[in-house]
């Protein structure tokens, strides 16, 4: 029977590396959320960007989809969903407005995750929203010739309720002991993982989950980078991870450590990306062509077109298009190569 207790296994999980991305991530926490106290109401334009790649991301995984323009229409609440898979979308949408605005006042219980759950699907009136699930569920994969393989199997339906009620407990337990949440944190989406609560949306769940135990616990790096996006662009590793620590659960002994230093170096990412974009964004007061020309006069090597929109979300296609056709004009920098592949590198003769 797997038992929850926190409190006493994370000491094990003190390696030198983990301590040292913990104290990366201490680090980055103390100088960068001063500066977003301070300066909230100029990272308006990043929390909208990051609301639409974390709702896209983490749907994405799980295989909905829909349009750019519809994505970000949803996102902005400016169209009613059409499809299931929008109507999904909507849902995770509200979700993750709840949490970026009331996560002081959700508490980590049971009750409150099956509240989330059923607003999750309150757009396409699927009765299993907010309801824990009510048939065992296995957590599959595919191989190349199409041949199910199950990857793990779930607590049983009928034990579910007290296994999240028992889960819950422990975490807030353990926080209540003064034990580092950056521990705690990435244990616990593991144990609702391999507990599987739900019939379906367990994997968005989980994310959302991790961006209301980050933000209680003060790191609110993922209002403005998101998370779920840094996840999904790693899932073979995240799944990897994932398995590796999921092994021997049901018996007491898993090893927590692979999935605990994938979240934290996903948290890092996230820091590290803010700090890139707040010093073009904020510090310099730069315009968009401008903060272009900087990112490919500081990136090392050679980076192409999407590369460049990905460190800049907030500047259309078109803009930087016109940017880069500039620069060359000006000779600043250099085309490498053609079509789909084409790449760009600072003209270094030009310093």
């Amino acid at each position: 029977m797997r038992q929850f207790e926190y409190k006493e296994s994370w000491k094990k999980l003190l390696t030198p590396n983990i301590v040292s991305l913990l104290t990366s991530i201490h680090e980055y926490k103390g100088e960068q959320n001063l500066f977003i106290e301070s300066n909230s109401d100029k990272l308006v334009e990043l929390l909208e960007i990051a609301k639409i790649q974390s709702t896209e991301a983490s749907n994405k995984i799980e295989g909905i989809i829909t349009t750019d323009d519809r994505l970000k229409k949803l996102v902005m609440d400016k169209t009613m969903p059409k499809s299931r898979s929008e109507k999904e979308i909507a849902g995770y949408r509200d979700v993750l407005n709840t949490i970026h605005e009331s996560y002081e006042y959700i508490p980590i219980n049971a009750n409150y995750i099956l509240q989330l759950h059923g607003d999750l699907y309150k757009y396409n009136g699927m009765s299993f929203g907010g309801k824990f699930k009510s048939t065992d569920n296995i957590i599959a994969e595919v191989d190349s010739s199409g041949n199910q393989k199950i990857r793990f199997q779930p607590i049983e339906a009928w034990a579910t309720p007290e296994a999240m009620l028992n889960m819950c407990n422990a975490y807030n337990d353990a926080l209540n002991n003064n034990i580092d949440p950056l521990i705690l944190m990435p244990m616990f989406i593991l144990d609702f993982l391999c507990i599987h609560p739900f019939n379906d949306g367990n994997g968005r769940m989980s994310r959302l989950l991790t961006l209301l135990l980050l933000y209680k616990s003060g790191y609110i790096v993922g209002k403005y980078i998101s998370i779920e996006k840094l996840i999904e662009k790693s899932k073979d590793t995240y799944y990897e991870q994932l398995q590796a620590s999921s092994y021997e659960w049901h018996d007491n002994k898993n090893d927590y450590e692979p999935f605990l230093e994938y979240y934290l170096g996903v948290v890092i990412a996230a820091y590290k990306e803010f700090s890139g974009r707040v010093q073009t964004l904020i510090e310099s007061g730069m315009n968009k062509p401008e903060r272009i020309r900087e990112v490919i006069r500081k990136h090392i090597g050679k980076i192409t077109k999407s590369q460049i929109m990905e460190k800049c979300p907030d500047i259309s296609d078109t803009t930087v298009q016109r940017t880069l056709t500039e620069l060359l004009k000006k000779n600043e920098i250099i085309k490498l190569s053609g079509g789909r592949y084409t790449s760009y590198i600072w003209n270094e003769e030009k310093e």
